[in-house]
C-alpha cells in the first residue's frame, strides 16, 4: 500500500537534493566553467553602459571611486535553500585590474531563480586596501556595503555620499529594491 503523503515528501526531498547539488556546483569555484577574460570584459562593459543609462549619477560616482567591482550576471536560485554565483572584474580608471567571483548561500523562504547585476564602488583608498588585504572578502563581515535603492538613485547627490563602499543591484528593468550584499563572499580568480 502506498501513501500519497510519503510520495509527496519523497518527491520534495529529491527536488531539494537536486537543487542543493546545483547550488553546490554554482558556489564552488568552477575552473572549467569559468568565463574567459575576454567574455568577462565584454559583459562588464555592457553592464556599465546599462548602469550609466539607468542611474542618473552613476558615471559621476564611478569617476570618483578608487575602484569598481562589476558582476554582470549573478545567478540566484532557491527552493528553501538558495545560492548565487557570478563572475566579474575590478576596474581602476577604466582598466581591468583583476577578476573576481561572488558566491553566497541562504536559507529561508525562497522559490525560483533570477539573474541580477551587481556593482560595488570602493570610494576611499582605505576601503579598497581593506578589500584587497582579504583573501575571500565577505560583505557585512570584512566591510559594509551601502546599497543605493531605487528611490535614492533618483535624487542621488554625489557630493553627500560618505559611505566608503557603495553598491548597486539591478536587472535590465532597473535598480532592484530590498536586496543586500550581506553574506556574499568575493574571491579573486586567476585569468
Amino acid at each position: 500500500m502506498q501513501f500519497p503523503m510519503f510520495t509527496t515528501i519523497r518527491s520534495t526531498t529529491l527536488s531539494m537534493l537536486a537543487l542543493l547539488a546545483l547550488l553546490l556546483n554554482l558556489t564552488a569555484t568552477p575552473v572549467a566553467n569559468a568565463a574567459s577574460a575576454v567574455e568577462i570584459n565584454a559583459k562588464v562593459a555592457s553592464t556599465l553602459k546599462t548602469f550609466y543609462s539607468k542611474v542618473k549619477y552613476g558615471k559621476t560616482l564611478a569617476n570618483k571611486a578608487q575602484a569598481i567591482l562589476v558582476f554582470p550576471e549573478v545567478f540566484k536560485a532557491g527552493i528553501g535553500i538558495g545560492g548565487e554565483y557570478g563572475e566579474g572584474a575590478m576596474l581602476r580608471k577604466g582598466k581591468t585590474v583583476g577578476y573576481y567571483n561572488t558566491a553566497a548561500a541562504s536559507i529561508g523562504f525562497q522559490l525560483g531563480a533570477q539573474v541580477k547585476s551587481q556593482i560595488i564602488m570602493f570610494m576611499t583608498k582605505d576601503a579598497l586596501k581593506g578589500f584587497k588585504s582579504n583573501d575571500g572578502w565577505k560583505a557585512g563581515v570584512d566591510g559594509s556595503v551601502a546599497v543605493i535603492t531605487v528611490g535614492a538613485a533618483a535624487d542621488l547627490d554625489t557630493n553627500t555620499i560618505r559611505d566608503p563602499i557603495i553598491g548597486f543591484i539591478f536587472s535590465n528593468k532597473g535598480l532592484m529594491y530590498n536586496l543586500t550584499f550581506e553574506g556574499s563572499k568575493i574571491t579573486r580568480m586567476e585569468k
